[in-house]
């Protein structure tokens, strides 16, 4: 293979830092180690392009694994491998953490399985400082100790690492300033496999969107797209700082493990990918999502009695079977149809982008590059420097101009987007007003398709401003579409519920009675509102099992024309109470749509708030679908049950919605019906406040 001009430049400004990519794919075809392990390696044996260099190189590569590299079920014999032979080099990851018992540090090797070898502190002083912050791979020396009386068997007699132990940021900063942006952009690229000389600036994008959660802390990154288009591979082999997850884990194992007190995985990597977010995945833990909407919003949790706060990205991607032209041109289906019924509109409006992954065709052998790229660790340093070490927020705020309309998860989405560019195609520096342009057009495209299928599935008009738009760097103002759905009627002007319930005369003669038709005009059909006697003070007690007493019942006459709703219960704890208030909630939709409803409550214990408070977001976004605002606040002095509405009246019941005796078997009479489910014993005090 000759080199062609980008070859020559990048060997030459990174120097030691580059390899060729194919190599790599010849290498890790049947081994289990990592690819940013490999290249270096790879950067070591194989930094030449004279063929028999390389061939050799390849050679020591593969007898450097065979001899070195240990799997953890070869643990046992690796040990009795250096207590034979007193001796022996490994290819591991190795971690040091001290002792405060002991007063002194210990190496562990992954691997090797061995958690208590001795190290010099020669080997983590200085230039190795991530051998205490998860681990650094190496190839290490160790060696069998003799002394009997010794409490340890191996210690690191020499150690070589294989994976950056110190990245300088500013030597990479000064290095792309020898590129111009295309041809770093095309750098990017080739350092992860692909060859960008096929690819169109549109297509280029989209693999460079992938990496943008690696680069711009907090961001929720979505792509559906067909199988075998390279989704996961940005998320399992790119970065050392990214996790792969098969399916959606537990709230304990994400987000925080009570028993042992400490944050989960959202703690320790820069980003959390989760894949196949599709029909099928299986949600076992429900409270990951609750928790998840939290974060996804604001970057931190309430865990115990503290606010966790982390930096980690997520990543969702699935697959997509249906044909993009028909979904667009539905009334009844949108681009999220396959995410599975847990991914709610609180969630979907928390996505910053939303990449169009069947635009991204499949991988095919031709498709990958014969070229050199950066070493991916080198890259991916780069990236986790940029994420935990940058911020290009400020400036993208003061130079992106925005047009009319935008909420403020619109602004942020769109901003953090252009940010992520400049972290990886312009870090150190900044973009022309023309690139500027490129990047808010991709940038406004991935957020409004997200808005695009809320407003689709949304029965009101909360997001029904999808015409984003900004202002280019000649002032001229424009508008963004998503390609696939620019005229694409169903997506662009969805039809309402409102709308739906409009019925043609000739299909209302069978549903409506005749009297009641206009021969003149459609018919449009009123939402039922139950019918209730005047409203009046009233004061009444509810006997041990009598039955007949509902929700509605006891409120509904007075919640007509209250557009607010105060609840005051100290006593809404249990699942059964949660229950019962939100059957209260939806009496009032029913009656008299409220807008807003604010409850006031009170809990004993950190982990019973943290159980409740969970339950209760669900019940605030499901009443946001019916543009209901829900406020949770606690008073831990409150002791009285009430609810005050707007309107002047307050109803006072001595077991608030507790009212109910529990069904002695759920499938008995009065188990679904409270209609007909036996009461327990309480009062009813209704009157009305006076006005000042």
């Amino acid at each position: 293979m000759t080199s062609d001009a980008l070859d020559e430049k990048l060997n030459a400004i990174f120097s030691g830092k580059v390899v060729r990519k194919d190599l790599l794919l010849q290498v890790k075809k049947g081994t289990n180690v990592p690819s940013f392990v490999l290249e270096f390696l790879l950067a070591r044996f194989c930094a030449s392009d004279d063929p028999r260099e390389i061939q050799e190189g390849m050679a020591a590569v593969l007898e450097t694994i065979q001899k070195n590299y240990v799997r953890p079920d070869e643990s046992n014999r690796a040990q009795m491998l250096v207590q034979g032979t007193g001796r022996h080099t490994f290819i591991d990851k190795i971690h040091v953490k001290y002792s405060e018992k002991e007063k002194r540090p210990w190496a562990r090797m992954e691997n090797f399985n061995s958690s208590r070898i001795a190290i010099n502190e020669r080997f983590y002083r200085g230039e190795n400082d991530r051998i205490f912050e998860g681990g650094l791979w190496a190839e290490s020396t160790v060696a069998h100790n003799d002394v009997e009386d010794d409490d340890y068997a191996f210690y690191i007699e020499a150690l070589r690492p294989i994976q950056l132990s110190k990245f300088d940021f500013d030597a990479y900063v000064a290095g792309r300033t020898n590129f111009t942006r295309d041809e770093w952009l095309d750098v990017v690229i080739r350092s992860f496999g692909m060859e960008p000389g096929w690819m169109s600036p549109r297509l280029k994008f989209h693999y460079l969107a992938r990496l943008f959660p690696l680069v711009e802390s907090n961001y929720n990154y979505i792509e559906l797209g067909p199988r075998g288009n390279g989704k996961s591979y940005s998320f399992s082999e790119f970065s050392p700082y990214a996790t792969l997850l098969g399916a959606p884990t537990s709230a304990s194992t994400l987000w925080w493990n009570a028993g042992r007190k400490q944050v989960g995985l959202i703690g320790y990597w820069d980003v959390v990918a989760f894949d196949e977010v599709g029909e099928g995945v299986i949600v076992r833990d429900r409270e990951t999502f609750q928790i998840m909407k939290q974060y996804m919003a604001n970057g931190n949790f309430t865990r115990a009695n503290a606010t966790v706060t982390a930096n980690a990205s997520l990543a969702f991607i699935g697959n997509i079977d249906d044909s993009i032209e028909s979904i667009v041109q539905s009334s009844e289906h949108d681009l999220f149809k396959p995410l599975h019924p847990v991914f709610d509109l609180a969630i979907i409006d928390r996505f910053h982008t939303f990449v169009p992954g069947w635009e991204i065709p499949k991988n095919k052998d031709e498709s990958l590059t014969r070229r050199y790229g950066l070493i991916i660790e080198y890259l991916a340093e780069a990236f986790h420097h940029s994420a935990r070490k940058t911020n290009r927020f400020a400036y993208v705020k003061s130079v992106c101009k925005l047009g009319k309309g935008y909420d403020q998860r619109d602004q942020t989405a769109v901003l953090k987007s252009v940010c992520a560019f400049l972290k990886i195609l312009h870090p150190g520096s900044d973009p022309t007003p023309q690139e500027l342009d490129e990047y808010l057009a991709y940038a406004i495209e991935g957020r409004r398709r997200v808005k695009e299928q809320l407003n689709k599935r949304k029965p009101d008009d909360e997001f029904a401003h999808i015409q984003l738009s900004f202002f280019r760097s000649n002032g001229e103002e424009q508008i963004v579409f998503c390609p696939e759905s620019k005229n694409a009627q169903a997506t662009q002007h969805p039809v309402r519920s409102g709308d739906r319930l409009t019925v043609p005369l000739q299909t209302a003669r069978s549903v409506i009675p005749a009297p009641l038709l206009s021969a003149a005009s459609p018919v449009a059909l009123a939402p039922f509102t139950p019918a209730f006697p005047a409203a009046k003070e009233r004061h009444y007690r509810i006997h041990f099992g009598a039955t007949g007493f509902t929700y509605e019942s006891i409120f509904g006459e007075y919640l007509i024309g209250a557009d607010e709703i105060v609840v005051e219960d100290p006593y809404l704890r249990a699942h059964h109470q949660i229950l019962n208030f939100l059957r209260f909630c939806e009496t009032a939709i029913r009656v008299h749509r409220p807008r807003n409803i604010r409850l006031m409550t009170r809990f004993d214990s950190d982990l019973e708030k943290d159980e409740a408070m969970g339950k209760f977001t669900t019940i605030t976004d499901s009443l946001k679908q019916h543009d209901v605002q829900l406020q949770v606040q606690t008073n831990s002095k409150l002791h009285d049950r009430e609810v005050r509405l707007s309107s002047g009246w307050v109803i006072k019941v001595g077991r608030g919605f507790d009212i109910y005796q529990k069904p002695d078997d759920w499938l008995t009479i009065g188990a679904s019906d409270l209609a007909l489910r036996p009461c327990l014993e309480t009062t009813v005090d209704i009157f009305k406040l006076q006005s000042p």
